[in-house]
């Protein structure tokens, strides 16, 4: 299994999203843009994809921007991946197993499949919220002993 830097960046953004529009305030692509050193071209692109499947919504004009579509705690680190068209598969042989020609005497397509179940699952029950609530304070506590 491999995260293409999308779908990285799709997790990243959608998490800097959540952070600046706390308050329900739209951000600019500009904005997410400059905070997290991603192309505003390719931000663009991603949050298409993020809007079409419910995640974020838009909102057109002056003070315009995204802003979560749902609480953060009824969106989840795999919705954001699969919105971004990644696929945890971690082989070919644990998606379909009537394609392979070994599969009559194949018994590795089981533990493929497994692990492939077990990412899944890991991804679909860590919402946006557990993330930054685990997370944030993690990273603030670090920064704060750098700066000692």
């Amino acid at each position: 299994m491999r995260i293409t830097t999308r779908g990285r960046y799709a997790l990243r953004a959608t998490l800097a999203l959540a952070r600046l529009s706390m308050d329900g305030s739209p951000v600019s692509i500009s904005r997410l843009s400059e905070k997290e050193q991603i192309s505003s071209v390719f931000l663009e692109q991603i949050f298409f994809k993020l809007r079409k499947a419910g995640i974020v919504e838009s909102i057109r004009g002056p003070g315009g921007g995204f802003r979560m579509a749902k609480p953060l705690d009824q969106i989840t680190a795999k919705e954001v991946l699969d919105a971004a068209g990644e696929g945890l598969m971690l082989s070919p042989c644990g998606k379909i197993k009537k394609s392979c020609s070994h599969m009559n005497d194949c018994i590795s397509f089981a533990i493929w499949a497994e692990a492939t179940e077990l990412v899944n699952n890991f991804f679909a029950n860590m919402t946006l919220a557990s993330i930054i609530q685990k997370y944030v304070k993690q990273f603030e506590s670090d920064s704060a002993s750098c700066a000692d």
